[in-house]
This record gives structure tokens, sequence and C-alpha cells, in this order.
């Protein structure tokens, strides 16, 4: 599996990641890819999600802590430099498949860390009872795009506030918050951030396929477009 590099390093914003994804999908002919990234504090929730019932929105504004809607499914997740994100594509059309072969991935990757990990039915993995990744999917034809969080580090407090999930919801999974629900990566290795980043490329990549200027000019162009239609919402 190759994994797809940007020529610079420069912060940039979620959406041009989701663009990134389904740019890879669409234009690359690599049957297999992936790559990593990480955003100054953001929410993301799933297409369906209703953004009132799941985010804090003054809390988020008030923290300039950026909202975006993405095309996948699944719940509402906070992101920061703390963690970081994982993008898999892949050709084919089996989605349970597709999501079991990438939850072994990332089981693999804790197994080398020496962290004994499980999933669940949700496409959460879990170590012991709390939820250190959880994954979201969405389809084109003939490929497949699965992102994922990886919870090393946090703002916990933003976390805590930011994302506001109904206690019915929280109750039906038998915890009483969302910190009694996740846990922290660093709190079970003694590597940094950026070796654990290191470790993951080196288990799950052989070999870089590095974009062109130009070829992120037109991921630029989707994530535009992407906006500009309303395909990733930004919440203002």
């Amino acid at each position: 599996m190759r994994y797809i590099s940007l020529p610079e390093e420069k912060e940039r914003r979620l959406s041009f990641y989701l663009a990134m994804e389904e740019w890879v999908a669409r234009h690359l002919d690599e049957p297999e890819c992936f790559f990593m990234w990480q955003v100054a504090p953001t929410v993301i929730f799933g297409r369906n999600q209703v953004v009132e019932n799941e985010v804090n929105v003054a809390y988020c504004r008030e923290k300039n802590i950026q909202m975006y809607r993405r095309k996948s499914g699944g719940g509402c997740v906070y992101a920061d430099k703390g963690n970081v994100m994982l993008s898999y594509v892949c050709d084919g059309d089996n989605v349970g498949f597709t999501f079991n072969k990438f939850i072994n991935m990332l089981l693999l990757v804790l197994r080398r860390l020496g962290v004994e990990a499980t999933s669940t039915s949700h496409n959460d993995v879990m170590i012991g009872d709390k939820k250190v990744s959880g994954t979201a999917f969405y389809h084109l034809p003939g490929r497949n795009i699965v992102h994922s969080t990886f919870l090393y580090d946090t703002d916990m407090e933003n976390m805590l506030h930011a994302i506001t999930p109904s206690r019915e919801k929280l109750q039906r999974k038998g915890v009483e918050s969302v910190r009694q629900r996740i846990t922290l990566l660093k709190d079970y290795t003694d590597m940094g951030l950026e070796e654990v980043k290191t470790l993951i490329r080196q288990t799950l990549c052989e070999g870089e396929r590095m974009l062109t200027s130009q070829e992120v000019a037109e991921i630029e162009l989707v994530e535009a477009n992407y906006l500009k239609e309303d395909f990733i919402q930004i919440v203002s």
C-alpha cells in the first residue's frame, strides 16, 4: 500500500483533507493508499446528524473551534493536533470487507505498540471498555474511502464541551459522559506521537506517492467546490 504525501508541510483545514480523500479515490491509479493528517481544533459531524443535537455551537465559536459536516455517516468527533486522523482509500464494492480490513490494520498497529485492543460491531477500536479510534465510510463507484480518528492525546476540556451527545445516546452505550467512554493512547505507550505516526506508516505502507503542486491545486479546487455546494458544510 502506498503512502500519499504532500509536497510541502503547511497547516490546512479539515475540508482540504476530505477533498484530498475524494481526489485520490477518483484520480490515483492505486488499488490501496493511505495518508495521515492533523488539524487545528475541529469538530466533524456525520452527514445525517443534526448539528445542534451533537455540537455545542456557541462554545465552538467562542473557542475558535472549526465545525464541518462530512460526506460519510457515523458520529460526531473532535480533532486537534494531539491526535491523528487516518485516511484509507481502496478498490472494491464490499463495505463490510473494507471496514474489517481497515480495523484489522489498526489492531495490528496497536499490537506492535504492545497494546491489546479489540473492535466492536460499530467499527470502533477499544482498549478495554474505552474507545481509542472510531471510523466512518463512504463509497464511490468501485472505490471505498474510510477515515478514522486515532486518539493519542487531546485537549480534553475542548472535547468535553464541544461535543454534546444526548444523555439517552450515552446511556445506550452504558456510560455517563464522553470522558468515561474514551481513552488516550499516550497512557499505554512511552512512544511520542511522531514515533507512533512513524510506526503506523512503517506497519501499513510500502513506498510513497508524493502529490505534485498541480495535483494539490486540483484538490484545492475540489475543496472550494465542496464548500460552495455545501457537501462539506462549515458552520459559521
